[in-house]
């Protein structure tokens, strides 16, 4: 890979970095979510800079060329992340599940304590409180 190649590369990783510090700072990201992006940055911006690294795990781990070892390694990071959202949505599934039958629940309390109300009203022979 070329020289710009390495110097495009760290500063797309560290306008990347700026970006998720920002959205950290600003609570629009959580902590949890930004562990996988920081460290896909902070692994891009060493590869960037010392661009012998990169080539010296490719030969480490049999990657006939260094760029196919930063396409799986950037694959494997998105599916990480994947798993972490399927895992967080499943979650938030069972959460929805369990407050909108807990809202069901309640809203039929409130009709049942509503009916009593006005059958109790009824036999007195009074006067609905709202009617007063």
């Amino acid at each position: 890979m070329s020289t710009l190649s390495y110097t495009l590369g760290v500063v797309a990783s560290l306008a990347t970095f700026v970006v998720v510090i920002e959205l950290l700072r600003r609570r629009r990201l959580r902590e949890r979510h930004a562990v996988w992006w920081l460290a896909a940055t902070v692994l891009a911006v060493v590869v960037g800079v010392f661009p012998g690294i990169l080539e010296w795990a490719a030969n480490l781990l049999g990657v006939g060329l260094p760029s196919n070892l930063v396409f799986f390694v950037s694959i494997a990071v998105l599916v990480l992340v994947c798993i972490q959202h399927s895992s967080e949505l499943t979650d938030l599934e069972g959460e929805t599940r369990a407050l909108v039958e807990t809202a069901a629940l309640l809203e039929l309390r409130v009709r049942e304590l509503e009916s009593a109300l006005a059958d109790s009203d009824r036999s007195s022979g009074g006067t609905p409180a709202g009617d007063a």
